[in-house]
């Protein structure tokens, strides 16, 4: 037990959040196809010698920890997987892709 929280396991998906469309022009360096992952319920993955913008990954950071869960078939963070980039010139587009799964201990987090 740790701080209270019985310990106990729990199932988190692996995240893969790519560039889907760019509908406008492109002016942080990302193209269509880009990506990073979200693993193990925290650690963050680029590609080597790849980037993500800070903004876009700013966009899409309060969605991820419900994207890793199971969640009910009508909810409608279970449903959409779209978020865009708050740069209204750039239109960048990101799609939230669920991967495999990771066991996680309560004791092993915060």
């Amino acid at each position: 037990m740790s701080g209270g929280i019985p310990d106990s396991e729990m199932e988190l998906y692996d995240l893969r959040i790519v560039v889907d469309r760019i509908e406008g022009r492109s002016v942080c360096g990302l193209a269509v196809g880009d990506y990073f992952e979200v693993t193990k319920s925290s650690q963050l993955r680029m590609p080597e010698g790849k980037h993500f913008c800070m903004y876009a990954l700013a966009a899409v950071l309060p969605l991820l920890p419900a994207k890793q869960r199971r969640l009910q078939a009508g909810d409608w963070l279970e449903i959409d997987t779209e978020v865009a980039c708050p740069d209204a010139e750039e239109r960048l587009v990101m799609r939230i892709e669920r991967q495999g799964l990771s066991t996680m201990r309560t004791a092993d987090l915060t």
